[in-house]
């Protein structure tokens, strides 16, 4: 067996979660600093916290600050670009 230790840079892991979640992240893009903000619906806690965890690596990857609220009664989260 052959071990060979390389960067993490050069490794290219494909996620489920960035594809789920391909559309929220495209959208994250178009998002401008205090213009609106992005609405989407959960089901249950799970898939907002998975949602959540989602933009804040994308928050940690892009140098941004994208900030989320949240309507319980609705089930809707709410994310918003700050400065």
């Amino acid at each position: 067996m052959d071990i060979k230790f390389v960067d993490r840079d050069e490794m290219h892991a494909s996620r489920k979660r960035g594809s789920k979640y391909r559309k929220l992240l495209d959208a994250l893009e178009k998002l401008e600093v205090d213009e609106g903000a992005i609405e989407v619906e959960y089901e249950d806690e799970k898939s907002l916290n998975s949602m959540r965890t989602a933009v804040y690596q994308y928050n940690y990857k892009n140098g941004v600050k994208i900030k989320s609220g949240k309507d319980t009664e609705n089930k809707k989260i709410y994310f918003y670009r700050e400065k």
